[in-house]
């Protein structure tokens, strides 16, 4: 039975790749479910110093993606779902987080340019010119909870 860290892991990053695959953007309850679900259960496990890991986690989740959104490279939802997931893992374990994210997300924008270029050369449409990020967010943060050892 996994933990419920891992448990609000699971359904908050299949409820954020279904709904940015299906829509290209992430709805406000999904990053709430995980700041709420980190909250709840840092503090249940460490008191007020768990709630201060969480929200230390969240802040740290923020300021992670910030820049990209700022210069147009994500969306605000990737923002908010980083976040989400930073009050659940901590700042510590988020750190691990946005760098399998950050290789899962070079391996997704690999995947588009060669897609692209093989509906360039087979003379089919396009296609969209953005990347949905949230599966690269769910994966690294299920990477992170991996257990190591």
């Amino acid at each position: 039975m996994p933990s419920a860290q891992v448990a609000i892991a699971i359904l908050v990053g299949v409820a954020a790749v279904v709904d940015d695959l299906a829509r290209r953007q992430i709805s406000n309850w999904i990053p709430l479910a995980a700041l709420a679900g980190g909250l709840g259960w840092q503090t249940g496990l460490y008191g007020w110093r768990g709630l201060l890991y969480a929200l230390a986690g969240a802040a740290a989740g923020f300021a992670a993606f910030l820049i990209f959104y700022l210069l147009g490279g994500m969306g605000g939802g990737d923002i908010k779902l980083m976040a989400g997931f930073g009050a659940l893992l901590g700042a510590t374990r988020l750190a691990e987080a946005a760098l399998w994210t950050a290789g899962a997300g070079g391996l997704l924008a690999l995947g588009a340019l060669a897609l692209r270029f093989v509906r360039k050369r087979t003379g089919a449409a396009p296609g969209g010119d953005s990347i949905p990020y949230a599966p690269a967010i769910a994966l690294g943060v299920w990477l992170a909870l991996v257990p190591k050892g």
